[in-house]
């Protein structure tokens, strides 16, 4: 199926769209309940003073159809900066015609213009058809590690562990 799509920046307006994009991609992966997020926080987490991350979206006909949301990290092992890719989304309709490569290729794009030497995500092991466009791509599993998360209390908890730093001045924020 070919349609003609076109891949843009996220902007501020858009904030509600990539929330309800994102709806959509947790009910896909069937997680639909820990969505929290609001326009309001894309609005003011991407687009703030300090943005915490940026989004593409892509567009068939000037509907948002899909969206890649990353943001940058570091790699101490290789000193570089790399991206991190959030997350990658093309409604269930739109599949099969280009536009979740073109996002994926996007992103390896600002990438690679940004000095960066790896771009990172993680996949649920139970979906199939995701894993195959990533390593059609060129992705390899990294089998070797294990993705840790803490969030809630316990991240509570361990912050409030965290001594007081002493601040020469030089640290952003």
């Amino acid at each position: 199926m070919s349609v003609p799509f076109a891949i843009r920046d996220c902007v501020k307006g858009d904030a509600g769209v990539l929330a309800n994009l994102v709806r959509e991609l947790a009910v896909y992966e069937k997680l639909e309940e820990y969505v929290l997020a609001t326009a309001d926080d894309y609005a003011r987490h991407l687009f703030g003073p300090r943005p915490a991350a940026e989004a593409i979206l892509a567009e068939v006909e000037g509907e948002a159809v899909g969206f890649a949301l990353f943001f940058t990290t570091f790699s101490t092992f290789r000193g570089s900066p790399g991206l991190y890719l959030e997350d990658i989304f093309v409604k269930e309709d739109h599949r099969g015609a280009g536009i979740g490569k073109a996002l994926l290729a996007t992103v390896a794009k600002r990438g690679i213009e940004r000095g960066c030497s790896k771009v990172d995500w993680v996949v649920l092991n139970w979906n199939a058809p995701s894993i195959a466009f990533y390593e059609a791509a060129g992705a390899r599993p990294r089998d070797d590690w294990t993705v840790y998360w803490i969030d809630g209390a316990p991240l509570q908890e361990l912050a409030a562990l965290a001594p007081n730093l002493e601040s020469d001045g030089n640290r952003p924020g």
